[in-house]
């Protein structure tokens, strides 16, 4: 039987010129397009990649950010730039080629997302101690996601892996 979880958070950062694209601000629900997340800018998504669809969202899990927390970088869900933050799904559960249901989106997750110097501007990163968070986040800054088939995501959004 395939794992289970929930949808605790969904979030989107605005195109805001001179700001990074993390933070994502909570929304109440989310509505996905094949492009990615309805409202939501990521400059190295848009401009370096064209828009790549394999990289139409970010996904972290809340076991991933339990993992930072207790190795003493208080992450937040939203922090590392993620659209989605899933509860109940073990990090070790994820891999390139899952495929998920994250209320009615299908999703398959298509590479795990490499830590980058925006980072530095969460504020208890900085630039002083922004290598030693990179270094925390290598092969754990969350997951990119392909969308398979579109539509909304409203927390607590049921969230399952298909076999």
């Amino acid at each position: 039987m395939p794992s289970s979880g929930v949808v605790r958070r969904v979030g989107v950062k605005p195109r805001i010129p001179g700001e990074p694209g993390l933070p994502k601000a909570a929304v109440p629900a989310l509505r996905v397009t094949a492009a990615g997340a309805e409202g939501d800018y990521n400059r190295y998504r848009a401009v370096e990649l064209h828009g790549d669809p394999d990289q139409a969202l970010l996904l972290v899990t809340e076991d991933l950010l339990g993992q930072l927390n207790r190795e003493g970088w208080p992450v937040r869900p939203g922090d590392l730039g993620e659209n989605i933050t899933l509860g109940g799904i073990a990090e070790t559960e994820l891999d390139v080629g899952t495929r998920l249901t994250c209320g009615d989106v299908r999703l398959e997750i298509t590479r795990p997302c490499d830590p980058c110097t925006e980072l530095y501007t969460l504020p208890y990163v900085g630039r002083d101690r922004g290598p030693a968070f990179l270094k925390a986040t290598a092969g754990r800054r969350g997951w990119y996601a392909r969308v398979l088939a579109p539509g909304s995501i409203v927390p607590p959004a049921p969230a399952r892996l298909d076999p």
